[in-house]
């Protein structure tokens, strides 16, 4: 199954997403308001489209044509988001409330992801539209200071001309800082971090992984 076209996120502000840590913690942890689309398989196998609009690492609210039964298994393929398997916990007027099964180290990907997806309309830069936007596998960094003063950080986003990262400072706009092993400045605050700006463009997404690794 493939997933459909994403549709337009509904974000006003910056979020951060806790991962839930165990399936009988979902209920716990904040949900994000989002708008993407996927497609979903109930226990008949049957297919059907569908579009989530809220979620977090343990849970999930779905728009769908068919509802299913309390208690069924859902497997669900969305956009930016993968592959997600879970039960029908609840239906709702046009669709249901699914938990999510998945492992630690899986609850703290989409973590990572559902955080993007929150900022992701409001950190793209006018210059970053025309590069995507991911969230790499390497999430923890460094970012250095022209004078020397050195800070952990942790990525919330790459693209081939800049990166979005929580950060416990707020360097001035136009600061030239070294993120990882690249040359950047600084282009924008937001809640709870900065973005910034490579000192130039890079050729390939992998390249900037590579480069996020610690001195």
């Amino acid at each position: 199954m493939r997933p459909a076209a994403m549709l337009s996120d509904d974000i006003q502000s910056p979020r951060f997403i806790a991962p839930a840590r165990t399936r009988a913690d979902s209920a716990r942890f904040q949900r994000v308001k989002v708008s993407v689309l996927g497609r979903y398989m109930l226990a008949d196998r049957r297919e059907f489209p569908c579009q989530v609009i809220e979620m977090s690492p343990g849970d999930a609210m779905v728009i769908a044509p068919v509802a299913g039964i309390v208690g069924e298994r859902v497997i669900a393929y969305i956009d930016h988001v993968g592959r997600i398997e879970g039960t029908i916990l609840s239906q709702m007027d046009g669709g249901f409330e699914m938990d999510i099964a998945a492992s630690p180290r899986k609850r703290d990907k989409m973590a990572a992801q559902l955080t993007w997806l929150a900022n992701k309309d409001i950190l793209n830069l006018p210059e970053d539209r025309r590069h995507e936007r991911v969230v790499p596998d390497i999430r923890h960094s460094t970012v250095v200071l022209d004078d020397g003063r050195r800070y952990n950080c942790k990525i919330i986003d790459i693209s081939l001309s800049g990166a979005a990262i929580e950060l416990d400072v707020r360097p001035a706009m136009g600061t030239p800082v070294t993120l990882g092993r690249m040359r950047a400045r600084v282009v924008r605050h937001f809640q709870n971090g900065v973005a910034v700006e490579f000192a130039s463009a890079q050729e390939m997404l992998t390249v900037v992984q590579q480069n996020l690794r610690m001195n």
